[in-house]
C-alpha cells in the first residue's frame, strides 16, 4: 500500500533520497561523539592531558556542528519532500474524481471524499515530513550503536538481548489493535464533514425551520462520536511510551548495577560505563523513535488504504470502443433500453424505453414525481450507461462516441441550477470559453436573462457569489439556460428548468428557443403542461415506462394519465 502512494512521488523522490542521506549522515556524527568523550575521559583527564582534550574537544565540536547543518537539511529536504508528496496525492484523487462518473460518485459519500482529499492526504504528508528523520535515524542508530555498545563490553551488552523482545511484543500488541480504531476515527470524521456539508448547504432551510437546536444536537451526536473514537485510538496508542518508559529504565538500572560491579573488580573502566550509557540512551531514543514510527504509519496506513479506494474505483463510463466521430444531427433513439443504478437492485428504474426524436425536434418530457423523467434523459449524454438496450445518437450507440465530443454537443439544464463563485461573465463562459461578447448578449436574449442583467450593479461583471446567491432562483435559471445555449450544442435539454419563472416568461424563452435555434434538437421535461403543450411531440412517462406518446391534443383525447394530469392543473389553475 505505502509503495502504490510513494509511487505518486514524482519530482520530489529526489528530495527523499536528500532528507535520508542528510539523516544517516548526521547519525554518524552523532555516534562519534560519545565515543570521543569517553577518550577524553579515559586518556585526557586520567593523564591530565590538556593538549589532548583540546584536540579531542574540538573535533567533537565540529561533529557537533556537522551534525547541526545536516540536521537542517534533512528537515528542509523531508517537508519538500512530504508536501510534494501530499500535493501530488491530491491532483491525482482531483483528476480521478473528473473521470467519475454518477454511478461511480454514488459509491462515496461526498464528505468521505473531501476527508479523503483532505485530511488523509494530510496524515501521509505529516508522517513523511515529520517520520523521515526518525524512520531513517532509528535503525541507523539502533545498529551502530548496538554495535559499539557490544564493542565496548559484549557481556553488559546481553542486557539488550532481554529487553529487545519485550519491547517489540508489546508493540506488535498496540498496533494489532489500534490499526482498526484509526480506521474508524477517520470514518467518524466523514460524519462530521457530512452533518457541517448538509447544515451549510442548506442553512436557509434551517433558518426558516427554526431547526437550529435539532442541528446543534445532531451535530453533538457525530462530534462526541468522532471524541470517542479518537479518545480510544490514542489512549491505547500512548501505552506505547508506557512501555518504552518501563523497559528503558528498567534497562538502565540494570547496566548500572552490572557496570558498577564489573568496575569494582576492574573489569570496567568509568569512561567506558560513561560511554557505554550514551549509547544504551541512544539505542533506548532509536527504539522509542522505531516504535513511534511503527504507530505513525499504522495511522498512514489507514488513511493510504482510503486514498487508494478512490484511486482504485474502476470507472464504470468508460470509451472502449470510442471511435473519431462527433454528434452532426441530434437525432436520438432509445431502442428496448432497461436501466438500474445498482446491479443487484431488483427492479428496474426504466423498462424497455423505445423512443425516436428526430433532428430539431422538440420533446415534451410529463409525468408524476418519481416516474424516472431526469434519469431518462440522463442517459442521452452517459451521465449513466443504460443497463441493457441501446441510446443511439444519429444512429450509432452513444459508446462509439468519445465522452469530449458527445458532451460537447449536449446541453443539460439540470433541475438544481449551479452558479460558480466569480462574474456572470465567468460562469456564462462555461458554455463556450472563447464566445464574443456579442454571442453572450444573444444567448441571454434567448434566455430572456437580458431583462434583469441591465439592472445587476455592474451588469455582466456582476459578482454571483458562492452558488449565485447574488440572484433570484428565477434570475439563476435563466442564467443556466443562456449558458447551455451559448454552447451551441446539437440537442439542449431543459430539466424543469423554467419552475422558477413565470407562464409569460417562460412562454417567451420557449417561443425564442423555437425562433433563434430551429435545427437543435430540444428535450423538455416540465411538471406544467402549459411547459410542452407547444411541443412536437410529448411522452407520458409512468413508472419508468412509455405510457403515452403524441401532440397535446392526441394525448388529451386518448391517454387517461395525460388527461389527469392536464384536469388537476386546470383545475388548481381555476382555483
Amino acid at each position: 500500500m505505502l509503495r502504490r502512494i510513494f509511487s505518486y512521488s514524482g519530482k520530489y523522490k529526489k528530495y527523499f533520497v536528500l532528507a535520508a542521506l542528510c539523516i544517516t549522515a548526521e547519525s554518524l556524527f552523532e555516534l562519534l561523539i560519545p565515543l570521543i568523550m569517553a577518550d577524553i575521559v579515559d586518556i585526557g583527564v586520567a593523564n591530565g592531558d590538556k593538549a589532548y582534550i583540546f584536540s579531542r574537544g574540538g573535533f567533537m565540536i565540529l561533529c557537533a556542528l556537522l551534525a547541526l547543518l545536516l540536521g537542517i537539511g534533512s528537515a528542509r529536504f523531508a517537508a519538500i519532500a512530504g508536501q510534494g508528496l501530499g500535493a501530488n496525492l491530491r491532483e491525482a484523487e482531483y483528476a480521478k474524481l473528473q473521470e467519475f462518473s454518477f454511478a461511480n460518485v454514488d459509491h462515496f459519500q461526498i464528505s468521505s471524499l473531501v476527508t479523503r482529499m483532505t485530511g488523509d492526504v494530510t496524515n501521509i504528508q505529516n508522517s513523511i515530513s515529520s517520520g523521515m528523520r526518525p524512520a531513517c535515524r532509528g535503525p541507523v542508530m539502533l545498529v551502530a550503536a548496538t554495535g559499539v555498545a557490544f564493542s565496548i563490553n559484549g557481556k553488559l551488552a546481553v542486557v539488550f538481548l532481554i529487553a529487545l523482545p519485550v519491547l517489540a511484543l508489546c508493540l506488535g500488541i498496540i498496533i494489532v489493535k489500534v490499526r482498526p480504531l484509526y480506521g474508524k476515527m477517520q470514518e467518524a470524521v466523514d460524519l462530521v464533514n457530512r452533518i457541517i456539508q448538509e447544515n451549510l448547504t442548506a442553512v436557509r432551510v434551517v433558518k426558516a425551520y427554526v431547526r437550529g437546536k435539532y442541528e446543534i444536537g445532531k451535530f453533538g451526536e457525530v462530534n462526541t462520536n468522532l471524541q470517542t473514537q479518537s479518545e480510544r485510538a490514542f489512549r491505547l496508542a500512548t501505552t506505547n511510551m508506557a512501555c518504552m518508559q518501563f523497559v528503558m529504565y528498567a534497562t538502565i538500572i540494570s547496566i548500572l548495577w552490572f557496570g558498577g560491579g564489573m568496575i569494582r573488580v576492574g573489569n570496567m573502566q568509568v569512561g567506558e560505563l560513561t560511554g557505554f550509557l550514551s549509547y544504551v540512551l541512544q539505542i533506548l531514543n532509536s527504539l522509542m523513535m522505531i516504535s513511534n514510527i511503527f504507530l505513525m504509519l499504522t495511522r498512514s496506513l489507514a488513511s493510504a488504504k482510503r486514498i487508494a479506494e478512490v484511486l482504485d474505483e474502476e470507472i464504470d463510463i468508460t470509451e472502449d470502443k470510442a471511435e473519431d466521430i462527433e454528434v452532426e444531427r441530434g437525432e436520438i433513439e432509445f431502442s428496448h433500453v432497461f436501466f438500474k443504478y445498482k446491479k443487484e437492485a431488483k427492479e428496474y428504474v426504466l423498462s424497455d424505453i423505445n423512443l425516436h426524436i428526430y433532428p430539431g425536434q422538440t420533446v415534451g418530457i410529463v409525468g408524476q414525481t418519481g416516474s424516472a423523467k431526469t434519469t431518462l434523459v440522463q442517459l442521452i449524454p452517459r451521465l449513466y450507461d443504460a443497463t441493457e438496450g441501446e441510446v443511439l445518437i444519429d444512429g450509432r450507440p452513444v459508446s462509439r462516441y468519445p465522452l469530449k465530443n458527445l458532451r460537447d454537443s449536449i446541453s443539460m439544464v439540470l433541475q438544481n441550477n449551479t452558479l460558480f463563485s466569480g462574474s456572470l461573465r465567468d460562469n456564462l463562459l462555461w458554455g463556450d470559453k472563447d464566445a464574443s461578447q456579442e454571442e453572450i448578449e444573444e444567448a441571454c436574449r434567448i434566455a430572456g436573462a437580458d431583462e434583469f442583467i441591465d439592472r445587476l450593479p455592474e451588469g455582466f461583471d456582476t459578482e454571483m457569489g458562492q452558488g449565485g446567491v447574488n440572484v433570484s432562483g428565477g434570475q439563476k435559471q435563466r442564467i443556466c439556460i443562456a449558458r447551455a445555449v451559448l454552447k451551441k450544442p446539437k440537442v439542449l435539454i431543459l430539466d424543469d428548468s423554467t419552475s422558477a419563472v413565470d407562464t409569460a416568461t417562460e412562454a417567451g424563452i420557449r417561443e425564442q428557443l423555437a425562433e433563434k435555434l430551429p435545427g437543435m434538437t430540444k428535450i423538455i421535461i416540465a411538471q406544467r403542461i402549459s411547459s410542452v403543450r407547444h411541443a412536437d411531440r410529448i411522452i407520458v412517462l409512468e413508472d419508468g415506462k412509455i405510457m403515452g406518446s403524441g401532440t397535446h391534443e392526441e394525448l388529451l383525447s386518448g391517454n387517461e394519465i395525460y388527461r389527469e394530469i392536464y384536469e388537476s392543473q386546470k383545475e388548481g389553475a381555476e382555483l
